[in-house]
Formats: C-alpha cells, structure tokens, sequence
C-alpha cells in the first residue's frame, strides 16, 4: 500500500506540476520553433536579396563597361543605379554601384556631382575599402578639376593599406599640379615601390617620371 501511496503520489505531483508549468511549456516550444523557423525564413530572404543585388550589379557592370556609352545607356545604367541602391541600401553592392554612378557622372561631364556622388559613399559607407576607394577618386576628380590642394586634404585621411601605392600615385598627380615636383617625383617612386612590395600592378608612374626628367625610378 505504500509503494502505492507513492506511486498515487508522484502521479498527482506530475498531475500539479504539468498544469502550473504546462501551458508555459508549450508556450515554450512553440517560441523556439518560431524562433528557428523565422531565422530560417530571414536567412532564406537575405539569400535571396544577396543574390537579386549580385545580379543587377553585373547586369549594370556589363551595361556601364563600355568605353563610349551614349546618353540613353547612361540614363539606363543610372536607373539601375538608383533601383540597387533603393533596393539594397546597405550592401556592398550599393556601395559599388555609387562608384559607377560617380563615373557615369563624369563621362557625362559633371565633375561636380562625381564629386557629391563620392562625398555620400565616403560618409555613409561602412566598409573602409570602399571609403578608401572613394576617396581616392574623389581626389583624381579634384585634380582634374583643377583643385589639388583639396585632393591632398582628401588623401591624408583613412586610407586602407592595400591602396597605399594608388594613394601616392594620385598625390604624386596632386603635387606636380601645384607645380611641387620634387615631391611629386618622391610621390611616385613611392608608389612604385609599394606596389613592387606588394606585387601589385600599377600603370603609367614610369612615364609621369620620364616626364620629369627621370629615367629609372629609385626603388
């Protein structure tokens, strides 16, 4: 009789627990496999986002590629610009279709908004790379726009490693613009010696030194 007096009394024990802790229980599992199924479900949409980006972005890599793009094809490429950027604000391809956008900018001879198309990148981007690259165009448009003095302010700031050798090549540009070209010469044999450190391909330093009177540079 006491074994089943026990036996009685572990039942009513797990009859009084499962009804004060059942329903939190359930509630419980329930949460969790929500939980599961709606991470699932978020890794599945932005999957997917990721890949709708990568496809309009080299659909527009492959539109904006040509040499000599007309003004209808601009204004297409542009529209694909603004439909990535809307689209996917805060992917790196957003980022780099800004810096098409930029170029496009130019080819149709409005260095001015280039440069307010760079402007953005550099202040809302996230990704040091692509700031850095940014700013390395932003200053070739200032020296092109006849405002070195700017493009050397713009390449004293946060500029990542790896493009250290493109950094000096365009202040090397911005110091022989200011008439500087002793420095511009120190400037590109920089650059060329951090792109042999880092076999790196780098084009046309050689002859901006040959123009200076400079044979071969000092490595």
């Amino acid at each position: 009789m006491a074994e089943l007096r026990t036996e009685e009394e572990q039942l009513e024990a797990i009859k009084r627990w499962w009804k004060e802790n059942g329903l939190s229980l359930i509630a419980g599992v329930a949460i969790a496999v929500a939980a599961v199924v709606g991470w699932n479900t978020w890794q599945n949409y932005q999957d997917s986002q990721a890949e709708a980006a990568s496809m309009r972005y080299q659909q527009l890599v492959n539109m904006a590629g040509g040499d000599a793009l007309v003004e209808g094809e601009i204004d297409e490429a542009r529209a694909l610009v603004a439909e990535i950027v809307d689209n996917h604000e805060r992917s790196l391809y957003a980022d780099l279709a800004r810096l098409i956008e930029a170029r496009l900018a130019v080819s149709q001879g409005d260095l001015g908004e280039a440069r307010d198309i760079l402007d953005g990148v550099i202040a809302s981007s996230n990704r040091e790379y692509v700031q850095g690259l940014a700013r390395l165009r932003l200053a070739r448009l200032q020296v092109a726009d006849d405002d070195a003095e700017s493009a050397l302010d713009t390449l004293a700031r946060d500029i990542p490693a790896p493009l250290a050798a493109q950094q000096a090549d365009v202040r090397g540009d911005a110091l022989h613009a200011l008439g500087r070209d002793d420095e511009a010469r120190q400037a590109w044999q920089e650059a060329l010696a951090t792109a042999e450190q880092r076999d790196q391909p780098i084009y046309g330093i050689q002859l901006k030194l040959d123009d200076l009177g400079v044979e071969e540079a000092t490595l």
